[in-house]
């Protein structure tokens, strides 16, 4: 029975041994796991490290951006401002030519009493107040017989048409209307018949 107390016995150490060997290996998966544990950690914070930086870099883009867009805007409400208060310069800028003109104009009707030469002359400044305002885009309204539009005539009051023909139309105009660029600027009074 020593012999079969040894066989027992042999396989029973073996079995410790492997026992002892799977411990080693379970000691091993755990160390294993530990470090991977331990290890994440480090990636977090790398993660978390790189999730700050982009947070960052996000807020300086947008803070950027919204520094750009006040510039944008100041910029913009300073050119507006400067286009309005000189909206009007080139218009004053040839009228000006004219108001010389009238000047010249003036100064001959006191010294010069040929009376064709002064009619001339004024004829000549209204032709060029005229044209200085058609170069600008503004274009004098054609009422007299047109049809009575409340979209462009302002009707200052009603008469008799002399003929049923002139029925509804205007028949009279008192003030001229103007379109400037194919925009109404002032509508045109006027008499209608009915």
């Amino acid at each position: 029975m020593n012999q079969a107390d040894n066989e027992m016995t042999q396989p029973t150490e073996t079995n410790e041994n492997n026992a002892s060997f799977n411990g080693a290996e379970m000691n091993t998966d755990e160390n294993a796991a530990s470090n991977e544990t331990a290890a994440q950690p480090v990636i977090e914070l790398t993660e978390l490290e790189k999730l700050d930086a982009e947070l960052k870099e996000q807020k300086d883009k947008y803070l950027r951006l919204m520094a750009e867009f006040d510039n944008f805007r100041r910029r913009t409400a300073k050119e507006r401002l400067d286009l309005i208060q000189t909206a009007g310069k080139d218009v004053i800028v040839s009228l000006l030519d004219v108001l010389d003109d009238c000047d010249r104009a003036e100064k001959q009707l006191q010294s010069n009493l040929d009376l064709e030469a002064q009619k001339e002359g004024i004829l000549l400044v209204f032709n060029k107040i005229r044209s200085n305002l058609f170069n600008k885009g503004v274009k004098a309204m054609e009422s007299i017989h047109a049809e009575f539009d409340v979209e462009k005539h302002e009707a200052i009051t009603e008469i008799p048409a002399p003929t049923p023909k002139l029925k509804g139309k205007v028949l009279d105009e008192v003030m001229k209307g103007y379109y400037l660029n194919d925009k109404i600027i002032r509508f045109a009074k006027v008499v209608v018949g009915n």
